[in-house]
């Protein structure tokens, strides 16, 4: 892929998506759903971390093929979260956060940096793949450190918060 076309598809799809659900969230849809979609993309969430875990001790060993397979899935993995969780809150009312004192603080800190880092790492995750993809080793493992600890946390803190969140249900 072009440098410059990627760059720009991947600059349009960091912004396309956060608005996106953004705008989603505000669609109430009057159906209901066969399952109840929050343990299952916190169970998304749970495998997209070891994914990522597995992907990093794979390349240390020097094992391409299945690092690129488990990112490619890890991804695959993140996309199916979105959609889920979208389509959670196209149906449902959001569940309050009943915790009070040091917990409730606990849960916001969470939850703020869980939301602020999964827009953050949208960009990250795009160019450190595309860069992947395209065998530029160097800039990909360049922006790889980078993207790795931001994307792994934000799929372990969206695990956290359904943990946290789930006696409110």
């Amino acid at each position: 892929m072009e440098n410059k076309n990627y760059k720009k598809l991947i600059t349009i799809l960091s912004i396309v998506i956060p608005v996106a659900v953004a705008i989603l969230f505000g669609v109430k849809l009057d159906i209901t759903l066969p399952v109840f979609l929050p343990p299952i993309y916190a169970t998304i969430n749970a495998i997209t971390a070891v994914l990522l875990v597995g992907a990093v001790i794979a390349i240390k060993n020097k094992k391409i093929r299945i690092h690129e397979v488990l990112i490619k899935t890890a991804m695959v993995c993140s996309a199916l979260f979105l959609v889920m969780y979208v389509l959670y809150h196209m149906t449902s009312d959001s569940t309050e956060f009943r915790g009070t004192g040091t917990i409730r603080l606990v849960y916001f800190f969470i939850l703020v940096s869980h939301i602020i880092l999964s827009i953050t790492v949208i960009p990250l995750v795009l160019t450190t793949f595309v860069r992947g993809i395209n065998r530029e080793v160097e800039r990909h493992k360049k922006i790889a450190k980078i993207t790795f600890p931001i994307w792994l946390y934000v799929a372990v803190t969206g695990v956290i918060v359904y943990v946290m969140i789930k006696p409110y249900y």
